[in-house]
C-alpha cells in the first residue's frame, strides 16, 4: 500500500445549526506560530454574517421562551461535551502555541465557566428582578428579559476560554448571538461549533464565523436588527466604531477591554445582566 494522503480539515463557518462554507470561496491559509502546520479557515463576508443574523433571529422565539431551567441544562451539556473533546482542543490550543499545561488549564477553566453560568441560568432573575416603591396605588415591578440578538467580537488573545465567556451569559439570558471568532487563533472556535451541535443547543442560537476583524467589524457594529453587541479589545479606533454604529438603532454596546479571561474575576452574573432590558409592569392594587 502507498502513502496515503494527509487530509486537512477544513474549518467551516456555523450558521444556523449547519457548518457551510463562506458563499464567498475565500479562505485564510493559517499558519502556526512554528510556520510547520497550516490549515485552512473560512473568511467570512458581509453576506455570511447577515445570514447569521437572520438565523439568530428565528432562533430567538424558542430560546428566549424556554424555562431558564431548560436552558441551564442545555448549558450544562456544552460543557459534558467539551470534556469529551478534551483531547482535540489540547491539541488546537497547543498548535496555536499554548504550553501542554497551559492548554489543560485553559479546558478546565473553560468547562467551568460553562458550568457556571449553568447554575445562574435560573437564578439571575431573582437577583435582579425587584418590586419598587411607588406612591400610587398600583405594584410595580422590574423583571429582566433577553435583548434579543446580540452580536460579540471575540478576543483575539484568547481562543477557548475568552470565547466561551462571551458566549455563556449571553445565551444564559435568553438571547442568540453571532460570534467573530479570534483572528489569530481560530482553531477551537469552529472546534467548539461541533460541540454546540451535539449538545441540545438550537440551530441558530450561536453562529461562529471566522474573519478578519478589520473587514467585518463595521456589519456587526451597524447591522440594524441586531440588538446588542459584545466587544473585545483595546484598539481605541474599533472601539470608537462600535459605539457610533451602536447609536444607529441604539443597540446596547458592551466593550470588555484588557480582560484576564483566566481569572474568576471576569464570571459574575452581571455579564448576563449586560445583554438584558429591564421591563417595568405596572398592576392596579386590589384588581
Amino acid at each position: 500500500m502507498g502513502k496515503r494522503e494527509d487530509i486537512k480539515k477544513t474549518y467551516k463557518l456555523y450558521i444556523g445549526g449547519k457548518f457551510p462554507r463562506t458563499e464567498s470561496g475565500r479562505y485564510i491559509k493559517w499558519t502556526d506560530p512554528k510556520n510547520s502546520t497550516y490549515v485552512n479557515v473560512c473568511r467570512g463576508s458581509r453576506k455570511d454574517f447577515r445570514n447569521s443574523v437572520v438565523a439568530a433571529r428565528n432562533a430567538f422565539p424558542d430560546w428566549s421562551s424556554r424555562t431558564a431551567y431548560n436552558r441551564g441544562q442545555i448549558l450544562y451539556r456544552i460543557g459534558e461535551m467539551l470534556e469529551g473533546k478534551r483531547n482535540q482542543f489540547m491539541d488546537e490550543l497547543m498548535l496555536q502555541g499554548a504550553s501542554k499545561n497551559a492548554a489543560e488549564n485553559e479546558i478546565n477553566r473553560a468547562i467551568d465557566r460553562l458550568i457556571y453560568y449553568a447554575g445562574w441560568a435560573d437564578k439571575y432573575q431573582q437577583i435582579f428582578s425587584r418590586v419598587n416603591p411607588v406612591a400610587l396605588p398600583y405594584f410595580n415591578f422590574s423583571y429582566p428579559e433577553p435583548t434579543g440578538v446580540v452580536s460579540a467580537v471575540a478576543p483575539n488573545e484568547s481562543s477557548l476560554i475568552g470565547l466561551i465567556s462571551i458566549i455563556a451569559p449571553i445565551i444564559a439570558g435568553g438571547n442568540t448571538v453571532v460570534v467573530l471568532a479570534s483572528d489569530s487563533k481560530p482553531l477551537c472556535s469552529i472546534t467548539f461549533a461541533e460541540v454546540l451541535h451535539t449538545s441540545d443547543v438550537p440551530g441558530g442560537v450561536v453562529n461562529i464565523l471566522t474573519g478578519h476583524r478589520s473587514e467585518l467589524l463595521e456589519h456587526f457594529s451597524s447591522h440594524m436588527d441586531v440588538n446588542a453587541i459584545v466587544y473585545c479589545g483595546t484598539d481605541n479606533d474599533e472601539i470608537t466604531l462600535v459605539q457610533q454604529n451602536a447609536a444607529l438603532n441604539v443597540k446596547r454596546p458592551v466593550v470588555y477591554t484588557d480582560q484576564d479571561w483566566m481569572d474568576n474575576t471576569v464570571q459574575d452574573p452581571y455579564r448576563i445582566l449586560n445583554t438584558l432590558e429591564t421591563k417595568i409592569i405596572w398592576h392596579p392594587v386590589g384588581v
